[in-house]
């Protein structure tokens, strides 16, 4: 019983530093999000879809368009762009590029991970879309395809507009869409600099390198945001995404992601000792007997009542399943579905397991959220993860604006969800 105190008083500690932390933001503008990016479970949420203004953090979509552009073959890394007079005018940060001046796709990439170039993001938006205002409009578009139901864009470099506005949870689903569908061109964002026209210019990104673990991926800063990133980070199997909006300073706003980086790798690490712990307290006995001590010994700790994942004032849930011989949760009857072939359509995820009778408790659950999933199949497919079995939780044959409208309903309750495109 002393192991369990002890564990759970360091979990407080941990939560009480990021309280405290959080206690100096403008909450005006601030806002933060950190996921588990296996598994899409939420460690810590602040004001995560309180609308906010991405700043350069925008430049994150134009990558993306830019990468599908060059995937389909539209253009090469080695093709140039050309400035034209209004990307030229564009306000720092930017190349100092003059109306004429051309620069390869793959310099244009490092300008707009690195340097951050206003002028450069409006040379990508032309050559994609002949116009920024057109291209807009397909960020907008694409935003909605990845499930970014409360981004909308209107220019491609981040700079000021009222109507372009996002979420930290957004821009954190935006930065792992970067990272899942375009993995080969992830080391960009892991280069501390590069050198155009005889000019060195540095990442903005100061975690990188730096801070255990993390390897990507975008800063912004307008007057209205205040200091904004999205980052991810890998220790031990575990990715993490990041994301804190509004920061005073740069500093801080890096000061502020760190310890949400570390106290979130900390409470994984913790919850899973509280776990071994709980399950050396008794000897072996019957599966259902051990979990019904366990539960009664926990309960006895009179700790306040779990709540959702994302909620940042109170402790992670610990969560015990009740199962029985085989695996399967008690009073649920288990269900058998052909996971052969993959399903067609579009999907829900809302979790993946290590255990499938656990993915099918948690996909019975997320039904009763959403009736609109009354009609649709169940599919816990298997997938291998840095050396671990896991099981999606899946609900599929939906079509792509019920998939994206239960995510944002679902999303508004700090739980986790995907839209997940045919063949995904």
């Amino acid at each position: 019983m002393d192991t369990l105190r002890g564990l759970f008083v360091t979990i407080v500690i941990i939560l009480s530093g990021l309280m405290a932390a959080d206690g100096y933001a403008d909450t005006r503008r601030y806002a933060a999000f950190v996921a588990d990016a296996n598994t899409g479970e939420i460690l810590h949420s602040r004001l995560a879809d309180a609308q906010r203004y991405p700043a350069s953090l925008t430049k994150m979509m134009t990558l993306y368009l830019l990468f599908e552009a060059i995937e389909a073959g539209d253009l090469s890394l080695t093709d140039t762009l050309t400035a034209s007079r209004i990307a030229a005018s564009q306000q720092p940060s930017n190349l100092n590029l003059s109306q004429g001046d051309t620069i390869t796709v793959e310099t244009a990439i490092r300008a707009l991970v690195i340097k951050s170039a206003n002028d450069v993001a409006v040379m990508v938006a032309e050559e994609l879309a002949t116009t920024e205002r057109a291209f807009a409009v397909e960020m907008t578009a694409r935003a909605r395809d990845l499930g970014l139901a409360n981004t909308t864009f209107r220019n491609a470099s981040g700079l000021p507009n009222s109507r372009q506005v996002t979420t930290a949870r957004d821009m954190a689903r935006l930065t792992l869409a970067l990272r899942r569908d375009f993995p080969q061109y992830m080391h960009y964002f892991t280069e501390r600099s590069f050198t155009h026209n005889g000019r060195t210019y540095r990442s903005h990104n100061n975690l990188v390198g730096r801070v255990d673990g993390v390897d990507g991926m975008k800063t912004g800063y307008i007057r209205a945001s205040g200091f904004n990133i999205a980052t991810t980070a890998m220790r031990d199997g575990h990715r993490l995404v990041a994301v804190v909006m509004g920061g005073p300073t740069a500093a801080y706003r890096d000061a502020h992601a760190e310890q949400l980086i570390d106290a979130a790798y900390r409470s994984l690490e913790n919850r899973e000792a509280l776990i071994v712990a709980a399950r050396d307290l008794t000897p072996r006995l019957n599966p259902i007997r051990e979990q019904d001590i366990i539960a009664t010994q926990i309960a006895a700790l009179d700790l306040s009542p779990p709540v959702a994942q994302g909620d940042g004032e109170t402790l992670p849930p610990l969560q015990i399943e009740m199962t029985d011989d085989m695996g399967t949760p008690s009073g649920t009857a288990a269900r058998t579905e052909p996971q052969d072939l993959p399903p067609a359509g579009w999907s829900v995820q809302v979790g993946a397991y290590t255990d499938e009778a656990a993915a099918r408790a948690r996909l019975e659950t997320v039904r009763e959220l959403a009736s609109e999933l009354a009609e649709a199949s169940m599919y816990t497919p298997r997938f291998d993860s840095n050396g671990r079995t896991l099981f999606r939780a899946r609900f599929t044959g939906v079509d792509a604006g019920r998939a994206r409208a239960v995510c944002a309903r679902l999303a508004a309750r700090d739980e986790p969800c995907f839209a997940v495109a045919p063949g995904g």
